[in-house]
């Protein structure tokens, strides 16, 4: 069975998922680092490059890879919830976690990240926040097997948190 840990960017996932793998003595995947290792491109030049879709597409056929694999702790794009069969490729050997944070929190973290293209292209960096968890905020809760809220939580405190739940 595989830990999959799902939310939007500046959750926690990354780090969180480092410190679980290693708790835990197993391997760490990210999502996002296979993409950039498959296309041998940052994320902002795919996007810019060849556009969202196809990032989606590079997405959707890693988390189809991943989910035949066991033992490991997936850290998954924030976006990763949006395609339904990467949910349920990674439901069917994998307990889905969802790492959520506040805007203001998402916003001290994550910061001005030039790693990440934009995704609505014209609003503020906060707007962008607000306007991209009202949409994706269902789907995560529907993916979800657990909820944890990283808000005024140490890394540690999290990664407890999540290893009482697996």
């Amino acid at each position: 069975m595989n830990i999959v840990l799902i939310g939007y960017r500046g959750t926690g996932k990354s780090v969180v998922g480092r410190l679980l793998a290693a708790r835990l003595g197993r391997a760490l995947v990210s999502t996002d680092a296979e993409i950039v290792k498959r296309a041998h491109r940052s994320i902002p030049e795919i996007v810019a490059q060849e556009g969202w879709e196809y990032f989606r597409d590079l997405e959707s056929d890693i988390c189809r890879e991943l989910a035949g694999h066991d033992h490991l702790v997936i850290d998954t794009g924030g976006g990763a919830i949006l395609r339904a069969q990467n949910v349920e490729a990674l439901k069917k050997n994998g307990i889905l976690i969802w790492l959520e944070a506040s805007v203001g929190t998402i916003t001290k973290r994550i910061g001005r990240d030039n790693q990440r293209p934009s995704l609505t292209g014209t609003k503020s960096f906060v707007d962008e926040i607000q306007d991209v968890l009202r949409e994706r905020t269902p789907k995560y809760q529907a993916a979800a097997d657990h909820v944890v809220t990283t808000d005024n939580q140490s890394v540690n405190q999290v990664v407890d948190t999540v290893f009482t739940l697996v």
